[in-house]
């Protein structure tokens, strides 16, 4: 038997039946809470104490001060800004990011094409932190070259706060370079021109001659040899704001955010045509219609909510294109700008693989979640059976998930959704203070201690709770905490404090006794 298994079935032997306390009478039991809540106070100061005793970094001490945000910003202000470098196919924007990197992170390859994905790294320069997105080139085309490199560029350049244009200086700017740059007109946003491939003084008039696209100053770089790639870090940096105006930070104040999910043709769009009382979005049995999200300000429950209805996901992310692919990229940055996700699920179609992929993005987003399983009014008991089991079997990790059985369609019980996505963003925000959260760790290693693994048994020194939105706990310990242990320790979490729709993170920091 495993640790995990023998773990879950000690759950089943060690929980007190409420049939045997004794009653106790008002006066006393407030006596006992207050007393509680002295003990825990206590303990806690203890544990501190104990801390001292063992190596900790400053970002460990912070932690423990209470010095972090909450929301799963990337700083106490909002998210990191995001530089795009775009440009046509093999112009080395892999080259240039993996320069700006310092290490060798996007793949690159001689041939055009390799990048296809929009993939994002932590870059840093001049003391100022920022996102950098590594784009597919666009390629001319003969067919439909007008609205697909309109599609993918308007959106590639939407999620950036500022944009590097790559031109390979010596080809000099071609047609489709042209179209790029009309596109980056209309969007308005702060656009540095890269020159690459000059790799010496002789080159400095190919880049020259640059100046024909209207973008300003070519600055001339080298990606594979570093040159000049300081200056167009400089000028990249001098236009980027402070916080990113585009995506990634959750919204505080105002409506609650929720974007509306699923594979093509579940109803996203009818439910929120039903919800708004309108026919806000474009709906048809065709699979597909919806590519944009769409925004809407709902009347729910008393008071206003925002629905953003998005594309649906059709396959993985590098499987799709065109479109589709630039699609599933907007609908993950909705994802972001989300508090909580509602998923709809077809109840009358056995459980895909898209919908099990949906549901595992939304919860690896940190976002609260709700299980919407729509066309309910379509299935009759011998589907409910199965669907249960299909339930138990391919979302065992989502068990925390909220449900609602609702018909996009009729109406039915689309009021049922209030309560669940109420629900959800309280324990989204829940927060556990430190001494009842150390009690809560006393009382769980007492009667479960850590399996003995090689002669030795890690200890759990400490915990706290390093952000909400989504909650996040960190326990300081003496070694390694299985996969299981954690897994035991997130479940008597839930058991105890609820997070009912939330997903919750339990990351351990191994710390050693200090050295004398």
């Amino acid at each position: 038997m495993s640790s995990d298994e023998a773990l879950h079935e000690q759950d089943g032997h060690d929980e007190q039946e409420p049939g045997g306390q004794e009653h106790v009478p008002q006066d006393e039991a407030g006596a006992q809470d207050e007393a509680g809540t002295q003990d825990e106070a206590g303990r806690e100061r203890a544990l501190r104490v104990g801390l001292a005793e063992y190596e900790l970094s400053e970002e460990d001490l912070a932690l423990l001060d209470g010095e972090h945000g909450d929301g799963g910003h990337q700083g106490p202000d909002g998210p990191l800004p995001v530089l795009a470098i775009v440009g046509r196919p093999n112009v080395g924007k892999s080259t240039l990011v993996n320069r700006i990197l310092g290490r060798r992170e996007a793949v690159v390859e001689d041939v055009p094409g390799v990048t296809r994905d929009r993939v994002m790294y932590q870059a840093e320069w001049a003391g100022r932190d920022f996102t950098l997105v590594d784009t597919g080139g666009w390629e001319r085309d003969v067919v439909g070259l007008d609205l697909r490199v309109a599609e993918q560029a308007e959106i590639a350049i939407e999620l950036a706060d500022a944009v590097v244009f790559v031109v390979d200086a010596t080809v000099g700017a071609t047609a489709t370079d042209e179209e790029v740059v009309r596109l980056l007109r209309r969007s308005g946003k702060p656009v540095v021109l890269a020159a690459n491939k000059v790799d010496d003084q002789r080159g400095e008039a190919d880049a020259a001659a640059l100046w024909s696209l209207g973008l300003g100053e070519p600055i001339p770089v080298s990606a594979v040899h570093g040159r000049g790639t300081g200056d167009l870090l400089d000028a990249a940096v001098a236009v980027l704001p402070q916080v990113s105006q585009v995506g990634g930070a959750v919204a505080v104040g105002g409506p609650r955010r929720v974007a509306l999910v699923g594979r093509p043709n579940v109803g996203k769009s009818s439910m929120l045509n039903k919800l708004a009382g309108s026919e806000r979005v474009v709906v048809d049995a065709t699979a597909g219609t919806t590519r944009d999200p769409v925004d809407e300000l709902i009347e729910l429950g008393g008071r206003q909510w925002r629905f953003v209805d998005t594309a649906g996901i059709r396959r993985r992310v590098h499987q799709t294109k065109g479109a589709d692919f630039y699609a599933s990229l907007r609908t993950q940055a909705a994802l972001e700008k989300a508090e909580v996700a509602v998923v709809l699920l077809d109840a009358s179609q056995p459980m895909s693989e898209q919908d099990i992929r949906i549901v595992s993005m939304v919860q690896e987003s940190g976002r609260a979640l709700v299980l919407a399983y729509n066309k309910w009014d379509l299935t009759d008991e011998e589907r409910r059976h199965y669907l249960e089991r299909e339930i138990e079997r391919e979302l065992v990790q989502t068990q925390w998930a909220l449900r609602v059985n609702v018909s996009a369609a009729t109406g039915r019980h689309l009021e049922k959704l209030v309560p669940a996505l109420d629900t959800a963003l309280e324990s989204w925000d829940t927060r556990v203070p430190t001494g009842k959260l150390n009690a809560f760790l006393g009382e769980l290693v007492a009667a479960h201690p850590h399996p003995v693994r090689g002669g030795r048994q890690p200890r759990i020194l400490f915990g706290t709770q390093a952000s909400t939105r989504p909650p996040r706990f960190v326990i300081f310990a003496t070694g390694f905490l299985e996969a299981g242990y954690r897994r035991f320790i997130e479940r008597r979490l839930r058991e105890t404090f609820g997070f009912a729709g939330s997903p919750i993170e339990v990351s351990v920091r191994v710390r050693e006794k200090r050295k004398r």
